[in-house]
């Protein structure tokens, strides 16, 4: 256990001197294992985990990276604005809600937070501009919208956990919708909260009449048959997860390409955005491959299992307090780096104590998604200040707040009910 505690110091101390938590990681499993074992099997374990990158099914994540490029590229994410704005935004914080419920649609076919905000930021915020929304309000609601697409599926969080852990992507997937569902309908119940105490934060927009409602709705239309290609076609089983990507964004590549918004030019810059994010998402992988060998050398998953059952107390309560670790964890560190880092340690201890492995691997994203928004690192905070410059950070920081207290209440409901979560999966027989 000391030598994991050394380790982790170290790490965190690269951390603070701004060496990349990936490298910080790669660096401490390194030395740590040349330390403990011996070089060769240090260099052995570092060749080890950069092959297994290559493995085919890792694939899925390039694949659904790509998918989610297209279908920004597509335009989807302002079609899914405008259907939404038309049937609410007359309402009293209905460009807020139109916001969310957006989101949840455009994660539902992009699978990054990342993207969903900064994509979204630049397609609701001028609405809300025009209708003097309080920019804090409006900051919030794209800030909090956009992590839904952590969780909803497809979601490349989701697939690094079943890899990482050996689990069914398809059911983590299905267990995902109900969940994501659940958040969209609480950030609504926020947005709604505030504009009920505020009114002024959210003045009603314009009253769309009927036929231009119907118009918008019919332009949805690719975005459900985008969806329902890919989830359908997984679940039908006509395809495995890694070929349902692949048709994702083969789907959303024809989907740019048919509404001419993929120029030879475009299609480079997709391609290279794409590569950079995969090869981004790849370094933490390995480095958090690295760290996690160094951690099973020092037996601290077995030490923190055997402590936890000493203590002799209620399970609930072993989960709440790892969730309370996310959270914490989450003020400074990056999702995926958090839960590659963490998974390796607590994932034996919720096998030891019988906790379903696919409803902790929603309960995990879900906290994950709190880290999204949550100072002082807050992912989507960040990407919504390099979009929008001319609104302050602080601004952003205080319209999300309230979006936080409802990611908290959602979490105790998750953790209250399992059966939320496994409900899908099970009928799929999943």
């Amino acid at each position: 256990m000391f030598e994991a505690m050394l380790g982790f110091f170290a790490m965190f101390l690269l951390m603070l001197m701004r060496v990349p938590i990936a490298f910080s990681m790669a660096l401490v499993g390194f030395v740590g294992l040349g330390l403990m074992k011996s070089w060769p099997a240090a260099f052995s374990s570092s060749a080890s985990e950069i092959v297994d990158i290559a493995k085919y099914t890792l694939s899925v994540v390039p694949l659904f990276v790509l998918m989610g490029n297209f279908v920004t590229r597509a335009g989807m994410s302002r079609e899914l604005y405008e259907a939404a704005y038309a049937f609410i935004g007359h309402r009293r914080g209905g460009l807020s809600i139109s916001t969310i419920m957006a989101c949840a649609g455009f994660g539902a076919i992009c699978g990054s937070s990342v993207a969903t905000t900064a994509t979204m930021a630049r397609v609701a915020m001028p609405e809300m501009r025009r209708f003097n929304y309080e920019p804090s309000f409006a900051a919030g609601s794209i800030c909090a919208g956009g992590t839904l697409g952590i969780l909803i599926p497809p979601s490349v969080i989701l697939v690094i956990y079943g890899i990482e852990t050996e689990q069914s992507i398809g059911a983590l997937f299905a267990a995902g919708i109900v969940p994501g569902l659940i958040a969209t309908a609480f950030y609504i119940f926020a947005a709604m909260a505030i504009t009920a105490r505020h009114p002024h934060y959210g003045p009603p927009g314009e009253r769309t009449p009927w036929s231009r409602r119907l118009v918008a709705l019919r332009q949805v239309w690719g975005v459900l048959a985008l969806f329902a290609l890919v989830m359908g076609g997984m679940y039908g089983g006509f395809f495995t997860p890694t070929e349902a990507a692949g048709v994702g964004a083969m789907g959303g590549f024809v989907f740019a390409l048919a509404r001419r918004r993929l120029s030879f030019h475009a299609l480079v810059q997709t391609l290279v955005e794409s590569s950079r994010t995969t090869a981004m998402l790849f370094t933490i992988v390995i480095g958090a491959g690295l760290f996690a060998n160094f951690l099973n050398f020092t037996t601290m998953p077995t030490d923190l299992r055997d402590f936890v059952v000493g203590l002799n107390v209620s399970p609930i309560l072993v989960i709440v307090a790892i969730c309370l670790v996310y959270v914490v964890l989450g003020t400074a560190m990056e999702t995926l780096s958090m839960i590659l880092l963490t998974v390796p340690i607590f994932f034996p201890l919720i096998q030891h104590l019988g906790f379903d492995p696919i409803w902790f691997g929603v309960l995990v994203v879900c906290v994950a998604e709190i880290s999204m928004i949550t100072p002082p690192v807050g992912m989507n905070i960040f990407v919504l200040s390099s979009v929008l410059p001319d609104v302050r950070t602080t601004d952003i920081w205080r319209g999300v707040l309230p979006f936080v207290a409802a990611d908290l209440l959602r979490m105790g409901v998750l953790i209250a009910f399992p059966v939320l979560t496994l409900w899908l999966p099970k009928t799929l027989g999943l």
